[in-house]
């Protein structure tokens, strides 16, 4: 890894994510300490995409991420990410570009085809095939290049139309394009032909090492260098000083069908290496403690270092 930058994002929560101790009604609070610290030390703050999960408690992303906007002026805003379907993409793509004008280029637009049909049924949106929907997600993001771009843009396909529409101030750069998915057929070809990063949730190493080889071969395929695709992966951390506490930590969710990392900071460096190994150069943290910050501490002190 010698020579190459690795960069970490913090990933707070939009919601209560089922954490018992996190009362709602101090999410706010809650959220403003925790990034009070985190911006000091991350290249980069995300917030995910949902209306509803499990848990009722979500709030906003794009008003969460504005907030965040105003407060924070260094590290870089994403996504992680959107789904194509919740916003009209002629709509999305004036409102990137407002953010990116008011914070001053540090936009990530992270990007996918969305994929939780209960919360989909529950606000009234259609559920297509998987198929369609990533089709639509392609053509969206088509239509936000062009209005980013063009001014007026006018744009045709099989499911979005604009004609003259103007998206100024045009956003200068416009944002980076992250698309977030492994599916190999469909979703890895669309990282191929239209973004600038991708990001991937954790596999087992092996599964990890199989997607990059797919996803290299779509770049190959449109005539791309693999190497200028960014890759970015999101981790769920159980951080403790000792592997026993961590895992006491975890409980059950050392056997969830996507298990997160749990253990101390010297196992994580040897996790990340690895991962680093492969090509991911960005990772975006989720922290199990919040609002305590003890394990955002513990990774700021013991592991950054390590990468700096």
């Amino acid at each position: 890894m010698a020579g190459r930058r690795v960069d970490f994002g913090y990933n707070p929560p939009s919601g209560t994510r089922g954490i018992e101790r996190f009362p709602a009604e101090t999410f706010v609070r809650d959220l403003q300490d925790v990034l009070d610290v985190a911006s000091q030390s991350f290249t980069s703050l995300w917030v995910s995409d949902h209306l509803m999960t499990a848990e009722p408690f979500r709030m906003d992303v794009w008003t969460q991420l504005t907030w965040i906007a105003a407060r924070y002026p260094g590290p870089l805003l994403g996504t992680i990410v959107l789904a194509n379907s919740y916003r009209h993409p002629p709509l999305m793509a004036k409102m990137a570009a407002s953010l990116q004008t008011f914070s001053r280029g540090r936009l990530v637009l992270g990007y996918g085809a969305g994929w939780h049909e209960a919360e989909y049924r529950a606000y009234g949106y259609e559920f297509p095939s998987a198929g369609v929907r990533i089709a639509q997600m392609v053509e969206g993001l088509q239509v936000m290049r062009a209005m980013w771009t063009q001014a007026p843009a006018s744009f045709s396909g099989t499911y979005y139309q604009v004609q003259d529409a103007y998206c100024v101030p045009l956003p200068e750069p416009p944002p980076i394009v992250m698309i977030g998915g492994d599916g190999e057929q469909r979703t890895l070809r669309a990282v191929a032909e239209h973004a600038d990063w991708w990001n991937c949730v954790m596999r087992p190493i092996p599964v990890l090492r199989h997607k990059l080889a797919v996803l290299d071969q779509h770049c190959r395929d449109v005539g791309r260098d693999p190497a200028s695709v960014r890759r970015t992966l999101t981790r769920t951390l159980y951080l403790a000083r000792t592997r026993s506490a961590a895992e006491e930590w975890a409980g059950p969710k050392l056997n969830a069908r996507e298990p997160p990392f749990v253990g101390e900071p010297a196992a994580l460096v040897d996790h990340l290496h690895e991962l680093i190994d492969l090509g991911f150069d960005l990772f975006q943290l989720v922290f199990a403690g919040f609002p305590d910050t003890t394990d955002l501490r513990l990774f700021v002190d013991n592991v950054l270092p390590t990468f700096a």
